[in-house]
Formats: C-alpha cells, structure tokens, sequence
C-alpha cells in the first residue's frame, strides 16, 4: 500500500548562524506528520497549526529534545495550513522556528453498496466528497492471500482482477494533491461464479449437444435457446454437465446462452455458443453423361445449411461442389455403378442420398500376347470383356501391308514372316457401338540368321567376328561358350570383338540378331575358335655358377613350346628354349640388373609375355687393391671401382688382430694395425639390393716398430752416440740427426745393433733426431716420430770485479747426457765449469 505525501522545507536562521528545517513527510483527512532535524541546544519542540493566512494557532503538539518527527491532529479535511516548528529551551525559550505550507487530504468517503455482476470484477457505490479529484478503491481477503486497489475518478468504481466466488473487504479511500484520506469503513461481498466452458456438436440433423465442465460451487444450470431469425428463446434448468437438445431444424443455427448458479441463488457470468445443425439429405438426384461418354453429370436440389456436397460412386470416384452439380471422371467402361450426394456443413455430414445406378460403356479388349503357331503363321489372342457381340482385330505390317479379322473368340490368325514388325488392335462392339480404341500391340518377329560369318584374332585375348546385316535386327548378340561359360558381346553393327576370353581355350561363336520385342535369334549355326596359348608365370631363378642361372616357370598350357628372355641392360639378349617349364641360360655378366620374361607359343599363336622377374648377378670384384701403411698403427687400402657395387667391406686378418672398414668409397684409412706384422687383405662387395662377392687379394706386410728408448750421447771430437730399443733382432735402422745448418746420419755397422755415432755436432745447436727401421726393399719408414734436442750452451762473461756463469738450458724427454754418466743414468747432462 502506497500513500501520496507532500514535503516541503522552509529554513530560518538564527542569530547564531544555526537553522532548523522542516518538511511535511504526510497527510491525510485530519492529521499531517511532519519531521525537522535537531537543533543545538532546545529542550523541546513545539509543532503549531495555522490555517493559511492566519496568526491565530489552530492547533498545537509538543515533543521532547530527541523526537524528530511528529503527528498534529484534529485537523479539517481539505484544509490549507501553515505548519510551524520552534526549538525551545529548558525555560520554554524560543531559540529557533521554521514553517512551512500544506493541505490535508479530502474527507473520508462513505460506501453505499457495493456488488458483483462479473465473476472477476466488483462494482462500490460510494459518496463522494469535497475536494478529491480521484478515489481508491481497496480490495482484501479475510486472511490477507489477496489484497488490490484500484484508482477511479468518481462513483461507481469497479475493481477488477478478482476470483470468482470469492468474499473481499471493499474500503475506499479519496485522493488529492496533499494524500489520500483514512480508508472507508469497509463493506463485505462476494464475487459470483464463473462462466461454463462450453464445447457444442450436432450428432444429427435435427440435435445439438453442449458439454461443460462443472462449475466450483454452482447448484444449477440453466440454458436459454434462441433460433437464428426468431426472438422466442427456450429456456432449460438443469443439474448435470450436458444437455442434448431435440426437434431441431436441419442446417439451422442455434444460440445456447448457459451460466451457473451459487447456493444463495445468485446467477454467474453467462457464456453464449452458436452451433449449426447437421443438413438435411439431398434429393431429386439426377445423372447425365458428358465429354464422350468419360464424364457423369451429377445434380440435385440445394438444401438449407449445406456449404458442400461430396457425390461418391461405388467404384471409388468422387467429387466436392459448392453448387449443385458436380463431375465424376474418369468412367470406368463396362460397370454398373451406384451414385450418392452428401450435404456438408461446420457440423458434419447429412445422411447420403439414395444410390442411383447408372451403366458404363463397354471396354475395349486387351491384347495379350501374339503366338507364332508355324513359321509365317502367326495368332493374336486377347482377353474378353462384357456385353461384347463380337470382336475386331485390325493387323499392320511395317511395309504398309494390312490385314483385317473377325470373330465371336478372343484370337484372329495372320500371316507373319522373320524380320518385320506388326501393329495390332481389337474393338469390341456391341449394341451401344464400339468401344474406345484398346491398347496397341507391337509384335516383332525374329530377324532371320546372319550370312557371311568372319573371325579374326584381335590380341591374345580378343577376337573379331563380322557378319552381314540382316532385316529386322535392333542388335546382335555375339556368344562364346566354352565348357565354363560364356561371354556374350551386344552391338548394333554387324561387328563385335569378344574381349576377356581365357587363353589356351576352344570356343563355339554364336551370332544372333535380336529384337526388344522378341528377344534373339539362336537357332544359327555356330563357328570354332582357338585362343592364344596362356602366359606362363616364373617362379623360380636359381644362380647356377657366376655366369648361368637356371629359370623355372609354371602354365596351363598344353604342347607349348616356351622362349625365356634374359635381358640386361647392355648387350643382346641371353634366351633359352624348352617345352618343358624350366631351362638355363648362360653367359651372364656380374655386377648386372637383368629382367627375365617368357612367352608360349602353339598353333594358335603367341602368348603375353610373362611378368618380367628381376635378377642380378653378383657385383664384381675391383681389379686393383693396394695397401699402404701411413703411420705405424695405419694403414690405407684403396682399390679401382667395379660394376654393380653399392658399398664395400675391406678387412686385413692377422693373428694379431681384426681391422675392418665398410664404406661406398674406393679407400678406406683402417687404424689399430700392429707394426711388424703379415696381414690377410681381403674385400667384401656389396650391391644395392644386398648381393655380396667375396674378393681376395695378396697380402700385405707391416713395416717394422720404430724404436723406442732414444738416447744421446756426448762423445769426444764433437761426436754425439745415438742409441735406441729395437723391437725386432733382425731389423736394421738408420738414424738421421738434423741442426739448424747441418744434417747427419749413421746406421749400425750390422744388422741387429742399436747404436750409430754421429760426428761434427756444434755445441749449442737444436736437433730433430729420427731412428727408422730399413726395410727390406732398402726403403726407410717415414712415419717415426722426430724428438729435438739441445746441447748445454755456456757463455762467460768477465765483469770486474764479479764473473758470472751462466746457463743450462735443457729440452725434452730425452737428454744428452756426458759421455762419463752411465745410460741409465737418467739424460741429465751436467756442464763443466769454467773460470
């Protein structure tokens, strides 16, 4: 619930600089409430009622210090005052005051009645009062479920949104600028019931029935029937939910008017239904054929309320019209059929007329077939119909030649010959005339045999077969039946190729010529064909030697005689003949891709060639290997390149130990060979599909160890000793000492010694010494590793009054030591001094 309020503030000042501020927070008929803020020190607030334009007080209230609101009563409606507020103090003191205007609202009105016409509204009769410009009507349940107002400029007001049969507290309360007056003392009424919800039908021509739901807490109900053009209404109380009304006119529209009644007698909202009644049969039914016999008239007199009509025959033809005439088509010749009329309106059928019978024309006979009884003589059969007193058959060849026939039965004979084509028809007649044409039937005969037959061989699955044309053939059929089947070739041209025949097989040919009436021709004499041997398949190859392989192969065939190809990439051609299912070929050259293929032959020609089968030989071996040895634990073998050969193995054996390469190079660099030893050289090539040729080769022999254990030593006349450890008794060495201006060499004087002297050594000179084993040949091995090595360099210098000696300077693993130190002495050379 929302009351209207009016707020207004007015403020004063004070000597202190303080104000107070009022405003009206609502009104009605006789109070206002009003609300101010606290002002500093008052004890109480004093609220004064003036009517507007007046100093003498109308009215007053006093509150204490903390209340900021308050109500000033025994006010007059539809007043304007001027409200004032003073702040007090404990002496009764004004300190402050503020005012302001406003209205009270209109005078409570004053209900006279207040009742319900419709199941959801009620209507309040009221006084009305000085000064509202509007009226509130408030609406509430007893327990407080519901509670509505509504606004309404004057008496009578209805509030609407209510439930039927329901008890509502009514109160009105009037409105103006200022608020809304106190509510009205209130009033109690009851909504009435609501209206039936009707459904209605018209089971007849002559009654309608209305059906409704039950209505909460009606006792009866009543219904009142009026006819469309008449004022005379038929009124019928009753208790139960339907109600069949009788003796009613066909097609004819009725207006049933029903509502509810409450248990204090009180009628509900009523509800009102329209419903038409089924029409009444159609008469004076009348038939008449038109179109040339295909179509019936049919007519009949109108009846009242009909807005269609439907005419049904017993063979299932129908028609709808909105006239009185309506059309069946197609008739069905040679039937009797029945015909009804159907009124139709909103509420369903009428009853159909009486069947009226009527009789069709007469139905051409149907063809059925054409049976040649001899050669050239042919009949035509058909089927018989009803009320026939006899038949024609009309016979057309396609040079123009005509043949008539009559009879009483269903056939006519005619003369037919092979190669044409015939047109036929039958009438049927009777008393009433003939009948429609019938269907046509088209009778073909067989086209007679193809002349001149030709066969030829196309490839090693196809043949040729010619022929002459011959008349009356659409297409001919061509056959070649073996003991497993046949295959059969359709053209129009007297030409055919049978393709997909099996090899090695005998054939019957056929030729047929064909028609789509009457199918083929077979009574022809056949031709006897030979296909081409089969293709034999190759199953095995086998390598005899590096230069021959052995070639197995499978077919079918009888007394073939097979070649076998072996074709390479260069050269001829390798072949090999049989007639049985192997031979060999020879000649073969390694590291080659060959394909190999065989064709049959018999007296009927050559087969395909098989499927090639790839072979190839072993790679070749590389003419030239060589081994040279590179340091002491390395070797690099090479070799010339070969055919066929994708990578290789190059491996040197010795019972020392294994080294092994592969590689798809010509050299391979193979380290961890010992020194001083005999090897195996062989080489592995490998194709690229995985063929391997085993190469051997001559042996190779590793040059001696270099020594190890290299010594120095100083001699007298300037002669350095070079002494080492050699791994072999038997090995002779030589020894090349090489300075910055001079090169020396010494070997051992016989095979076996490790030591040579070397003369014309500078004292204080860098040396590179090389000891190397000699071999065989006289050659000496370059890979021994150089050491360097320095004599001690002394210099004396005289400076007075102090000499100075100075300096050892000493290099490397090895030392030169003095010719007195002993070889085990540990290479520390120590210098003599000099003053």
């Amino acid at each position: 619930m929302h009351y209207q309020t009016g707020h207004f503030s007015s403020p004063v000042v004070t000597s202190s600089g303080s104000s107070l501020t009022i405003s009206i927070y609502t009104t009605t008929s006789k109070s206002a409430v009003l609300r101010w803020n606290s002002y500093p020190g008052s004890s109480s607030y004093r609220v004064t009622a003036f009517l507007r334009n007046s100093v003498q007080p109308f009215v007053f209230s006093s509150f204490s210090q903390n209340t900021l609101m308050g109500s000033i009563n025994s006010l007059s409606p539809n007043t304007n005052y001027t409200f004032q507020v003073e702040a007090l103090d404990g002496s009764m003191t004004v300190l402050t005051q503020s005012s302001v205007d406003g209205s009270t609202a209109p005078d409570v009105p004053t209900i006279k009645t207040a009742s319900s016409k419709q199941s959801q509204n009620m209507t309040v009769e009221f006084v009305e009062v000085p000064g509202a410009t509007s009226y509130i009507i408030r609406a509430e349940t007893s327990d407080g479920s519901f509670f509505s107002e509504m606004s309404v400029l004057g008496t009578p007001g209805t509030i609407v949104g209510l439930q039927p049969y329901t008890d509502y507290t009514l109160s009105v309360m009037s409105v103006n600028s200022a608020g809304r007056s106190q509510p009205s003392e209130f009033v109690q009424a009851k909504t009435v019931l609501a209206s039936p919800q009707l459904t209605s039908s018209s089971p007849s021509n002559s009654s309608i029935v209305v059906l409704w739901a039950p209505v909460p807490h009606a006792v009866l109900y009543s219904l009142s029937i009026i006819r469309e053009g008449s004022f005379l209404q038929s009124p019928i109380n009753t208790t139960n939910t339907s109600v069949t009304i009788n003796s009613l006119e066909a097609g004819t529209i009725y207006c049933i008017k029903v509502n509810a009644w409450s248990p204090e007698s009180v009628p509900g909202d009523d509800v009102t239904v329209c419903q038409i009644t089924r029409p009444s049969t159609p008469q004076s039914v009348v038939l008449q054929t038109v179109s040339g016999m295909t179509t019936l008239s049919v007519s009949w007199a109108t009846v009242r309320g009909a807005d269609r009509y439907t005419v049904i025959s017993s063979s299932g033809l129908n028609c709808t019209s909105n006239s009185s005439t309506c059309m069946l088509t197609p008739l069905t010749c040679g039937q009797i059929q029945y015909i009804s009329v159907t009124a139709m309106n909103q509420a369903g059928p009428s009853l159909p007329s009486d069947p009226q019978q009527f009789i069709t024309f007469p139905c051409p006979p149907q063809p059925l077939r054409v049976d040649e009884i001899a050669a050239g003589n042919c009949s035509v059969v058909w089927s018989s119909v009803a009320y026939v007193d006899y038949y024609t058959a009309f016979i057309k060849r396609d040079d123009g030649t005509e043949q008539t026939c009559n009879s009483t039965g269903t056939s006519c004979n005619f003369n037919c010959h092979c190669g044409y084509s015939y047109i036929m028809s039958v009438f049927a007649n009777n008393q009433a005339g003939s009948s429609p044409p019938g269907p046509v039937l088209n009778q073909t005969t067989l086209p007679c045999c193809p002349g001149n037959m030709s066969v030829s061989s196309v490839s090693w699955e196809s043949v040729m077969i010619s022929w002459m044309a011959v008349r009356g053939a659409d297409v001919y059929e061509t056959r070649a039946v073996d003991a497993k089947g046949e295959l059969v070739c359709n053209d129009t041209s007297p030409v055919c190729v049978l393709s997909d025949l099996t090899c090695n097989t005998r054939y019957s040919l056929l030729v047929a010529a064909c028609n789509d009436p009457r199918g083929c021709n077979r009574t022809c004499s056949p031709q006897t064909y030979q296909t081409a041997p089969c293709m034999p398949e190759i199953v095995q190859v086998t390598r005899s030697n590096s230069s021959s392989i052995n070639i197995t192969w499978t077919s079918t065939n009888s007394a073939a005689n097979y070649t076998v190809s072996v074709i390479g990439s260069v050269g001829n051609p390798l072949t090999c003949q049989s007639g049985g299912t192997s031979c060999t070929v020879t000649g073969l050259a390694c590291g080659t891709s060959y394909r190999i293929n065989a064709i049959a032959s018999t007296a009927a020609g050559l087969s395909m060639p098989s499927y090639s089968v790839p072979f190839e030989t072993a790679p070749c071996c590389p003419r030239n290997l060589s081994v040279l040895q590179v340091t002491q634990a390395m070797s690099n073998v090479s070799w010339s390149e070969a055919q066929g050969v994708l990578s290789f193995i190059a491996s040197l054996t010795s019972p020392r130990g294994h080294a092994q390469c592969h590689t798809t190079q010509t050299t391979c660099l193979m380290g961890c060979i010992t020194c001083g030893t005999n090897y195996t050289v062989s080489l592995q090539a490998i194709s690229s599909t995985g063929s391997t040729a085993e190469c051997t080769y001559h042996g190779f022999s590793t040059s001696e160890c270099c020594p190890s254990g290299i010594r120095l030593f100083r001699r007298a006349n300037n002669t350095l000793r070079v002494q080492w450890r050699s791994s072999s008794p038997l090995s002779n060495y030589t020894a090349v000492v090489t300075g910055s201006t001079s090169s020396h060499s010494c070997s051992p004087p016989q095979t076996g010694q490790n030591t040579c002297d070397v003369s014309d050594i500078a004292c204080g000179d860098v040396y590179s010494v090389v000891v190397a084993p000699v071999n065989p040949d006289g050659t000496v091995v370059q890979f021994c590793s150089s050491r360097m090595y320095s004599g001690l360099l002394l210099f004396v210098l005289k400076l007075t009054p102090v000499l100075l000696s100075l300096i050892i300077f000493q290099f490397s693993a090895l030392a030169v030591v003095s010719e007195q130190s002993s070889i085990e002495g540990g290479g520390v050379w120590i210098s003599e001094s000099f003053k």
